[in-house]
């Protein structure tokens, strides 16, 4: 019984870390337009808005999300949909 409510415990505390982790990390990342290979987009074209739906590479409205800065550094990445 003990061990139980040591997972649950467990499990709740990192359900209560997790989220303000990934805001932080939210703030160092940028969305790059136009580099993304066709189905791993990390979300949101013209013509939808999901994960995973871009349907060719480098499509120009379908963004990934990248370090602050490096987009500039890829060839063909914008900061801006085309």
């Amino acid at each position: 019984m003990n061990h139980t409510r040591i997972a649950i415990a467990s499990a709740l505390a990192a359900a209560l870390v997790l989220p303000a982790a990934t805001s932080q990390a939210q703030g160092n990342m940028e969305k790059c337009y136009g580099i993304a290979k066709a189905g791993k987009n990390d979300c949101q074209t013209a013509k939808s808005s999901c994960a995973g739906t871009s349907k060719k590479d480098a499509q120009a409205d379908a963004w990934i999300s990248v370090p602050k800065g490096a987009c500039d550094k890829i060839i063909g990445g914008k900061l801006t949909p085309s």
